[in-house]
């Protein structure tokens, strides 16, 4: 078996050893036990955390023996093997669109597999590992201060995530030189580049973290999937020597295929994130209407309202009547904002015509708003 086979078969397996370590966390999750550090009292877990520490291990060996801008890409199968490994092991049917990108993505890493050719081990010397980890935490501090100046939650999470895309992707490409020369039986030359490779994991992990604060899980996600293997294999094509078959044609064929690739990653992302934020907001809301979720805290009650009042009616005067003057002349319209202080009950106030409800407040009303419905009518209209 060749190099480049021994590679793909070693990613292959790595990725289905990541998505049944990702399928196992998501049952343990499920359970829904919150006591603390129950994770660590589960089998489950561990086995959990067992196939993805086997599947670390299968990349690592898999970018020593095989070209980086085919290996690191290959590892975005995992999300194409959990679709149907969930479908299979957890009965959890995808859509349309999910088995589309899978079949996208399938499509274009089979299409960067057979324009990949054979290529030696190659590493980076002192200084160029110098020039790459410079360059890098230079870009991802940029990518930071970049994202300070968005206002918006969107631009801002996809600016991060794209600084996490790159630390990731850098971070493997560190680890291939580390792999490539603990092969090659030099072991102590590779424990400052570890130092780098920790770096910049930490870096993607905290980046990666905060682009998914404001902006939900769909954008971030996409964007760390499709930036890393595309970081990863630039790198490899522009520095490890790699090359595609058939020259020119074959490198403009490649990144064919790896578009078609990123596009259906974007798809299987954006599916799944959706399916599981409609699954949230089906289970969560238990059946109310949006008027009855309010984030009033138990035991807090409103100690003032802002209250409008309608417009007074008008007393009818038969036509031909004299009309005096009114010596004490009312305003006009009502409806002046009345702060009014509601200590005597914490009770709710409505106007214009809402009927109020008598007797104990309904089960929603009694956690946010805590009393009975009082209707205050005007002097005019009594």
């Amino acid at each position: 078996m060749s190099s480049l086979a021994f590679s793909v078969l070693l990613s292959l397996v790595s990725a289905v050893a990541y998505a049944a370590g990702a399928i196992v966390q998501e049952r343990v999750a499920a359970a829904g036990d919150s006591r603390p550090y129950a994770p660590l009292r589960n089998g489950a877990w561990w086995v959990a955390v067992a196939l993805n520490g086997v599947g670390a291990v299968l990349h690592v060996v898999a970018l020593a023996y095989g070209p980086l801008s085919l290996v690191q890409p290959l590892g975005a199968l995992t999300i194409v093997f959990a679709l149907p490994m969930a479908a299979l092991f957890v009965h959890r049917r995808a859509g349309r669109t999910a088995w589309r990108g899978a079949v996208m993505a399938t499509v274009g890493l089979a299409g960067l597999l057979a324009l990949t050719g054979n290529a030696g081990s190659h590493t980076l010397a002192g200084p160029e590992q110098f020039v790459l980890a410079t360059g890098t935490a230079g870009a991802v501090v940029f990518l930071l201060v970049l994202a300070k100046g968005f206002h918006r939650p969107m631009p801002r999470s996809v600016v991060l995530a794209t600084g996490a895309g790159i630390a990731f992707g850098m971070a493997s490409v560190f680890t291939k030189t580390v792999a490539v020369e603990w092969t090659s039986g030099s072991v102590t030359s590779g424990l400052p580049t570890l130092l780098v490779i920790a770096g910049l994991a930490a870096a993607g992990l905290l980046l990666s973290q905060a682009a998914y604060r404001g902006a939900g899980l769909t954008a971030p996600l996409a964007t760390v999937t499709v930036v890393n293997p595309v970081v990863a294999a630039a790198v490899g094509l522009t520095m490890f020597g790699e090359e595609f078959r058939f020259g020119m044609a074959g490198t403009l064929l490649a990144l064919g295929c790896g578009a078609l690739a990123a596009a259906g990653l974007v798809l299987l992302t954006t599916q799944r994130v959706g399916a599981e934020r409609n699954a949230r907001k089906g289970t969560g809301s238990g059946g109310r209407r949006p008027e009855e979720h309010l984030d009033v805290p138990a035991g807090e009650v409103d100690v003032a309202r802002t209250v409008v009042l309608p417009e007074p009616a008008k007393p009818v005067v038969p036509q031909g009547a004299a009309v005096l003057p009114d010596p004490f002349p009312a305003p006009t319209a009502l409806s002046l904002p009345l702060t009014l202080p509601l200590d005597h009950g914490g009770g709710r106030v409505e106007f214009e015509g809402r009927q109020a409800v008598s007797g104990p407040a309904r089960r929603g009303d009694s956690e946010g708003r805590a009393g009975n419905v009082q209707t205050l009518t005007p002097p005019a209209l009594r």
